[in-house]
């Protein structure tokens, strides 16, 4: 989608809006506002949004503000009163959302400004992607890049834009024009010049129409192994060889990028691809954007070395990390992956659960209005919780400075604040101190729990406990995953948990998916995302497990999705359901970004349930997805590895593993431990209990019903490509079958 984007004529739409409006896009920097603004009280007056579940609206309801959330009753009082409508569209866990409702949204001035031009209407981008999605790619069609959070789009009261911002200071200021300024002006140009600010939203609705037009993402051919070599090339020629990574900064973590180069490793031995995973995990690891003694990862690093994070840490992060790291440790067996991967769970099981067992959504930068002050130490204050030795080797491992390593004041730090961060492998640190790897990492453990129960005592930064179905989906994924490779039960435990709360809490009569919980509140339709993420959470439960249900259930609502959110005539998913809202443009979403598509990863999911059950339906489907955007994909397929990941599997070699065994029997769990051990991603794992009469996975897989123990033992039946080999009761033949897997020439 971006590539399209990126070729829209903006001078047309440049010269048509800035001729009407006389002012200029505003994107602020993000890293030289005075946070002071912070510290302002709010008004007491409670406005429309006291009513909604959404804890980022409702840190809006007492805003000054006539705010309005999303739905008919503003959209009908724009039309009565002649008004613009004034969109704001965030996310509670956003630093600058929360300068700009300080900043703006709570002043008096400003607010009496909007109350008199606008409609004013607040969206949770988390709540409602679907919206969020069509007016950023406003933004981005407008700005040349540029775009975040805050987004503000003023439209017309039938829903075109003709403005659009992310942060807008108070007022004026570096020549960027302030809400002071630019509300009067905006009210002025809609009531003198109505004719020509409906021609400007007109003609940004068409190009958007225009831009979210899929009839030419498609090349009518299908990707194939030459698309893999060209994502793997594309993503080399963008690695940072000295710092892990891609690009320079900011930079974020992408994981589908790593798990596609885990699995062009594994299909091409290209050494260059696990090095490049490598050096980015253990970068990463290192840095700054690891919560050093909390543990997960923040959002992303502000500068190519990983050092300085944007504090905020995301579930859908944690979820795809882990995911990565655990997939580390398979391909390679270094326990330091392995290390990293329960960390994540740690923080996430113990700071992110909910007491039903589901996972809440984010945690912010801000601590008592300042980015990143929980997360920051002074080397007195070490000093003065550790005794002087376990001090010295904290300071020294950790890299903690008197005068601070983070000294940005304008970003939140003070003089002296310090990201406890690594250089160098613990192992090379062990050898200089002349210690072992061991002794070393009991001592700064010991060290960090004592930190870290000090940490506690500090005001803790914004916890967003709605509850999502996506992202649950992908927490529910890597637990899932990481039970079996971990061999840890109670990773599946936890998985099994969120899975059972979103089958008993956030399905309709009808069977569909809904997509936020919060306060005992289910509610708003599923989309596309939340369909594919928690399929894909259910079949990696069903590969821990071996429980039917979720099979059953990942199946079913396959085909849900497919009924709802398929392009009859265009091919690929919608984002939004046929019965959904009627928004301005119904939207396809294929860019794999800080989550990967929904379109990707349930081209994934149906090939996977394809070889499970044998349903051409669902192999067709996922072809037809590549098909679709081929001819956009196949232009840049580093834009969407998640996608690549998929087309991996499709290409092959692939494999069907069944089996049959009684599953309380110590050969049994000897045969599905060693299935685990080998790094195979592009497989699916079929069950039968041998000790069940009837076992229900015969009626969904109907291929197995002639699977049989041999010799009253544990038996593998392994087929590759579609070509079967002959079944075995040996675990190591098992894996042997396993490891051909490099694709002829």
């Amino acid at each position: 989608m971006l590539s399209i984007l990126m070729k829209l004529n903006r001078e047309i739409i440049f010269q048509s809006i800035y001729k009407v409006l006389g002012i200029i896009l505003i994107v602020f920097s993000l890293y030289t506002y005075d946070t002071s603004a912070l510290e302002k009280e709010s008004p007491t007056k409670m406005n429309r949004l006291k009513n909604e579940k959404s804890p980022y609206l409702l840190q809006h309801a007492d805003n000054p503000v006539d705010w309005y959330p999303w739905g008919d009753e503003a959209f009908e009082k724009a039309k009565k009163e002649d008004k613009p409508i004034f969109l704001s569209i965030g996310y509670s866990t956003c630093h600058w959302c929360h300068v700009m409702e300080h900043e703006s949204f709570e002043d008096e001035d400003v607010a009496k400004l909007m109350n008199d031009a606008f409609v004013s209407i607040k969206v949770d981008r988390e709540e409602r992607p679907d919206i969020d999605n069509i007016y950023m790619t406003v933004c981005q069609m407008l700005s040349k890049g540029g775009c975040g959070w805050p987004l503000n789009i003023i439209v017309t009261p039938d829903k075109k834009p003709f403005f659009a911002a992310t942060y807008i200071p108070k007022e004026s200021r570096y020549g960027r024009a302030g809400m002071i300024e630019i509300i009067p002006k905006i009210k002025h140009i809609w009531e003198n010049q109505r004719t020509e600010v409906l021609k400007s939203a007109d003609t940004v609705t068409s190009a958007l129409m225009k831009a979210t037009d899929s009839s030419n993402l498609s090349s009518g051919k299908e990707l194939d192994q030459s698309t893999l070599v060209t994502a793997f090339n594309q993503l080399s020629n963008n690695y940072d060889s000295t710092n892990g990574g891609f690009g320079r900064a900011p930079k974020f973590p992408i994981p589908h990028n790593l798990l596609f180069l885990l699995r062009y490793w594994n299909r091409s031995d290209d050494e260059e691809a696990l090095k490049m995973v490598e050096k980015t995990l253990e970068e990463m690891r290192f840095g700054g954007i690891y919560d050093q003694v909390g543990f997960g990862f923040h959002r992303y690093s502000t500068d190519p070395e990983w050092l300085v994070p944007h504090f905020e840490k995301m579930l859908y992060d944690q979820g795809l990390i882990s995911m990565v790291y655990t997939e580390a440790y398979q391909a390679t067996g270094k326990k330091e992956y392995k290390n990293t991967a329960e960390e994540i769970f740690t923080y996430v099981l113990r700071d992110m659960t909910s007491p039903e067992g589901a996972f809440y959504s984010a945690e912010d930068a801000d601590s008592e209005g300042v980015e990143g002050k929980f997360y920051l130490w002074k080397e007195e204050e070490i000093r003065e919780h550790l005794d002087k030795e376990d001090a010295d080797l904290f300071i020294t491992v950790y890299n903690v400075e008197k005068n601070g390593n983070f000294n940005d004041e304008s970003s939140g730090g003070e003089t002296g604040s310090n990201i406890p961060h690594l250089k160098m492998p613990l192992s090379e640190i062990a050898s200089s101190f002349k210690t072992s790897q061991e002794k070393l990492e009991e001592r700064l453990d010991k060290s960090r729990k004592k930190l870290f129960e000090i940490r506690e005592k500090r005001i803790h930064p914004h916890k967003d406990d709605k509850i999502l179905t996506d992202w649950n989906g992908l927490m529910i994924a890597s637990l899932a995953k990481a039970s079996r490779v971990f061999n840890q039960k109670k990773y599946a435990e936890a998985a099994k948990k969120s899975a059972d709360f979103f089958i008993s809490n956030m399905m309709d009569k009808d069977g569909n998916l809904l997509h936020r919980y919060r306060d005992g509140d289910a509610g708003i339709q599923a989309n596309i995302d939340d369909y594919a993420f928690f399929i894909w959470g259910l079949i990696d439960l069903y590969e821990a497990t071996f429980d039917e249900k979720y099979l059953n259930l990942a199946i079913d609502l396959s085909n849900i999705m497919i009924n709802k959110f398929w392009d009859e005539e265009g091919g690929g998913f919608y984002f939004t359901p046929d019965s959904g809202e009627q928004l301005i443009v119904r939207q396809k979403e294929i860019y794999d970004g800080a989550v990967p598509s929904g379109n990707s990863v349930a081209m994934l999911d149906l090939v996977r349930l394809a070889r499970i059950t044998a349903n051409t339906k669902f192999e067709e489907t996922a072809s037809k997805i590549g098909v679709a955007f081929s001819n956009t994909v196949s232009r840049s397929p580093v834009a969407y590895t998640q996608m690549m990941s998929a087309l991996d599997f499709g290409v092959g070699p692939s494999y069907e593993v069944v089996i049959v065994g009684d599953p309380n029997s110590v050969e049994t769990k000897k045969m599905i431990k060693e299935l685990f051990s080998e790094f195979v991603p592009n497989k699916v794992i079929i069950f039968i209990d041998s000790e069940e009469e009837n076992p229900k996975i015969r009626e969904i897989a109907q291929f197995t019903k002639t699977h049989i123990p041999l010799n009253n033992k544990p038996t593998a039946y392994v087929c590759r490509n579609f070509i079967c080999n002959l079944p075995t009761n040996d675990p190591n033949k098992m894996v042997e079958l396993l490891k051909q897997r490099k694709v002829p020439n």
